[in-house]
């Protein structure tokens, strides 16, 4: 919490570095960086330490983004609403059309847009609270850009589709949980000391293996070599496990090579 700061034109809401938006609204760190990257959602602001942080304005921008990507709207065309002419209150006034299109599935996310717009035409400021109820409790774009872009057509991707096609939201909050102690138990065997080749770090990479196996689509060893080599050669990949620990992302490699060469020798 060190990094937040307030100023006197951001009454509603503090600034949030990367890490506090993630964990506020529910959006990965992963897809925050991409929309960074490609500029879609800047961070605007600096913190006296030089962290990145998000502004009211960035954040009811990135609200706008997950709005349009839940509506189902491909990134390419988010970026060229957000880039027209358009007002706040008529981005809410559009998606408020699309919704109503499909009112049936998506009845609680109109009753947000039409407080937000409401918010809008009354200048009242955007909470925390409002900002949730845009985002969504079901969200989730879990890398959706990258990952529909490099592996849509790939065996892999589909078998994931498939699965989560089924997921309700009591098992999207299973899945996240069991994503956490997997990471959990990563980050503690890197502050225990033990180096990647240990027991404990290995275990640690087999549930991570076990963990995408079982929930999105069937990981071998010598897959999640690839996938390990992956979290070095992408700077998103890497930035999600250096915002946890600094020096993870190559520990994670390191001890989910060590893992396979075990299985692999046993």
């Amino acid at each position: 919490m060190d990094d937040m700061t307030t100023t006197g034109q951001h009454t509603a809401l503090m600034e949030l570095t990367v890490g506090q938006v993630a964990g506020t609204f529910g959006v990965t760190v992963r897809t925050l960086h991409h929309y960074d990257a490609i500029g879609l959602v800047v961070p605007s602001a600096r913190s006296h330490a030089g962290y990145r942080l998000y502004t009211d304005a960035d954040l009811v921008r990135l609200s706008t983004v997950v709005t349009y990507r839940r509506l189902g709207l491909a990134l390419g065309e988010v970026r060229a609403l957000l880039d027209g002419d358009g007002s706040a209150a008529e981005h809410l006034r559009r998606q408020r059309e699309v919704v109503i299109s499909r009112l049936g599935e998506l009845e609680q996310l109109v009753t947000a847009i039409d407080r937000a717009l409401e918010r809008e035409m009354n200048e009242r400021p955007t909470t925390t609270e409002d900002l949730k109820e845009l985002f969504g409790d079901g969200y989730r774009d879990e890398y959706q850009a990258e990952a529909e872009e490099r592996w849509g057509e790939t065996d892999a991707w589909t078998q994931s589709t498939r699965r989560t096609a089924a997921y309700t939201k009591a098992d999207w909050a299973q899945v996240k949980a069991d994503q956490d102690r997997v990471n959990d138990a990563l980050v503690a065997a890197l502050r225990s000391g033990a180096p990647a080749t240990s027991e404990r770090a290995m275990e640690a990479a087999e549930a991570h293996r076990v963990h995408i196996h079982e929930r999105f689509y069937d990981l071998d060893h010598a897959s999640h070599r690839g996938l390990a080599d992956m979290y070095l050669a992408d700077p998103r990949f890497t930035a999600t496990y250096e915002d946890l620990a600094p020096g993870l992302a190559q520990y994670v490699h390191d001890a989910i090579h060590a893992n396979a060469d075990r299985h692999d020798a046993g």
